[in-house]
């Protein structure tokens, strides 16, 4: 199945937080889109890598979207390196995106930047037609992304470009709060995180509230590019 799109996250909902509504929207657009998850999020303070599993399936019906794939990697203790590598690439051969979404280039947690700079290597790698690689013992074609956008997690980067996301943020937030297991819940006897705290539930709208601000619009999502975003003409600018 080629997609227009595949969003890759360290963990499951990582996505969903961080361009959640920019998915529903493509997904309205008619756009093709997937997901894949490097790890289960094992390591999480609260609830298991099962739970999350069904958390995720779920959070996928939400968004609409057509596949959503785990990669299992370790959860904090995964690197950038050969074998990892090869496992995002075939991914990518798999579904053919013209864009890839993925981690933020910077964050607080460690996952996030090497996910991150783990997808933007292996988009590269992919349209290598040397390195070679196989799914159910077929043969994949090389196949690199027109554009590997990073989106924007815990701290506050500036993005390079923002989509307007008005009208999807309702999708989005219902996306994320299938999370049950990770986020606010007064009645939770589990240990605090810094994600389990009310102002970072309410942080989801007034972030996205604020970059819509900023372009005269009621909500935004902010990426980082690796390349210059090419316009055909001025007017597109519009």
């Amino acid at each position: 199945m080629k997609l227009d799109i595949l969003a890759f996250g360290a963990h499951p909902d990582d996505v969903e937080l961080g361009c959640g509504a920019t998915i529903a929207k493509e997904i309205s657009l008619g756009k093709k889109v997937g997901i894949v998850d490097l790890t289960r999020g094992e390591l999480g303070t609260r609830g298991s890598a099962d739970l999350r599993d069904i958390e995720a399936a779920n959070a996928a019906n939400v968004l609409g979207v057509l596949v959503r794939e785990n990669l299992r990697f370790a959860d904090g203790f995964f690197v950038n390196d050969q074998k990892h590598q090869l496992e995002v690439i075939k991914m990518i051969r798999k579904y053919q995106p013209d864009i890839v979404l993925c981690n933020a280039v910077d964050d607080r947690h460690i996952d996030h930047p090497k996910g991150s700079s783990l997808v933007s290597d292996a988009c590269f790698l992919s349209g290598l037609v040397r390195i070679e690689t196989k799914i159910d013992g077929e043969n994949q074609d090389k196949w690199r992304p027109k554009q590997v956008f990073h989106y924007i997690q815990w701290k506050n980067i500036e993005p390079d470009f923002v989509v307007d996301v008005s009208g999807f943020m309702e999708i989005k937030e219902k996306s994320v709060l299938v999370y049950a297991s990770q986020f606010y819940d007064p009645t939770s006897n589990e240990p605090e995180t810094p994600i389990t705290s009310k102002n970072f539930t309410d942080s989801i709208n007034y972030r996205a509230k604020d970059l819509g601000r900023l372009i005269g619009v009621e909500y935004a999502e902010g990426f980082t590019t690796e390349r210059y975003v090419a316009v055909e003409n001025l007017s597109k600018l519009i």
